[in-house]
């Protein structure tokens, strides 16, 4: 019987693939575990492997394609198998079949663990009267979040709207009842309109989601970096004496003072989940990297349990990999806190949007050199570095933000201790 490949399910964020390019064409013997395509999900770039053998009968998705999760892609037929009377597309589906294998294929192929699978998505069902079917869970957490049930699709048994796809709702085009009309602008004749890439739409749903459902509030602490300057040029010189080839970044410092300070501060390392708070027993370090198409978080796993030295090759290895689309999915997986350091860009100070369902995001300047009262009173050159941290307010207080904040400093300012 004919094998299809599908679009697979690579990410808890996808809807869609885009086909950038097909390695085969009609005609084509392919083998089992064969890569046959490059797919652009709404976090990397992928490669798509083949699990029957056979001959490629029909390409149902052309290059460019936007394609939905679970659609055929094309059709393989077997060795000798006729081709069928109507060799159309089937209807999508994920969960069984074909497209469970080759979802389950492109995850292995990309090297990691293979992704849960769930159906695809149906339209929401209604009972007789009209209502929409959901959870009361669902219901609940759409009352809270302000979510219409009847913009949703749902995901559980006949189409009933369950708690997952209340927590997606930011990205399913406008489940959000912000009550606003939808403001466009005015294209003028030689403005270019550019086509959202599929990151590009999940940066905007998402942090759309992020500013309208979750109530942020701001902190921000000015910390004396010389301390951190003296030990990373005294820690790279013996680097470099050793022949060792790291050289330690500033950023790689206040990675490590992060996560050792939410293992003093654990309440910070938490996230908002509908009638609870999940306080996470690792912390599971969220980077942001500015790529060509816009920003990715890749997560340092267990940053608290890492030496300096690991977390630094750690972020250059997913900052390198971020840049060239060739991160894995589970690397952007179960972030808990997320930092993004935009100093490098001499930008002193700045207020970042959480990175749901993390509940925190702290925002790292440009160290600054300025006029400062010493410890003696006179005044003197100082090296200064303004931290802002974002907060979820119904999961962090600012008493509980003061507190990471501070312990933050006290590793900043003696950056020995982050070593201990």
């Amino acid at each position: 019987m004919p094998h299809y490949i599908e679009m697979p399910s690579l990410s808890d964020t996808m809807t869609e693939g885009t086909l950038l390019k097909w390695l085969i064409k009609p005609g084509d013997t392919v083998t089992s575990g064969q890569v046959v395509a490059e797919i652009q999900t709404d976090k990397a770039t992928m490669e798509q492997n083949v699990f029957s053998s056979g001959t490629v009968h029909k390409l149902y998705a052309q290059e460019g394609d936007k394609v939905p999760i679970g659609a055929a892609m094309a059709m393989i037929l077997e060795e000798g198998e006729a081709p069928p009377a109507d060799d159309s597309a089937p209807a999508p589906k994920v969960a069984a079949g074909a497209g469970a294998a080759a979802a389950a294929g492109a995850g292995a192929a990309a090297g990691g663990a293979r992704p849960r699978l769930s159906a695809g998505p149906v339209a929401v069902s209604r009972s007789r009267g009209g209502r929409v079917k959901a959870s009361p869970l669902a219901r609940k957490m759409a009352a809270e979040r302000g979510v219409t049930l009847s913009a949703l699709t749902g995901t559980g048994p006949g189409g009933r709207i369950v708690r997952a796809d209340v927590l997606s709702a930011g990205s399913n085009g406008g489940a959000v009842t912000s009550g606003l009309p939808v403001i466009r602008p005015v294209v003028g004749p030689e403005d270019v309109r550019v086509p959202l890439s599929p990151i590009r739409t999940i940066i905007a749903s998402r942090l759309l989601a992020s500013k309208t459902q979750i109530p942020h509030f701001y902190l921000n602490i000015e910390v004396d970096a010389a301390p951190l300057m003296a030990f990373r040029a005294q820690a790279n010189a013996a680097e470099e004496a050793k022949g060792s080839g790291i050289k330690f970044t500033v950023n790689d410092f206040i990675l490590k003072a992060a996560a050792a300070a939410a293992v003093e501060v654990p309440s910070i390392n938490a996230a908002f989940d509908g009638d609870a708070i999940v306080r996470f027993k690792n912390v599971n370090l969220a980077v942001a990297i500015a790529i060509d198409d816009g920003l990715v978080t890749p997560v340092i796993p267990e940053a608290q349990a890492k030496s300096l030295s690991d977390i630094s090759a750690a972020v250059k290895d997913l900052a390198g990999r971020a840049r060239e689309n060739k991160l894995r999915p589970e690397e952007f997986a179960n972030g808990t806190l997320t930092l993004s350091n935009l100093g490098a860009f001499g930008i002193d100070t700045f207020d970042a949007i959480i990175n749901p369902p993390q509940a925190a995001i702290l925002s790292i300047g440009a160290i600054v050199k300025k006029p400062v009262v010493d410890a003696s009173g006179q005044l003197a050159v100082g090296q200064r570095l303004w931290i802002g941290m974002s907060c979820d307010h119904r999961v962090v207080d600012g008493a509980v933000g003061a507190a990471y904040l501070q312990a933050l400093r006290k590793l900043i300012e003696a950056p020995a201790l982050m070593l201990l």
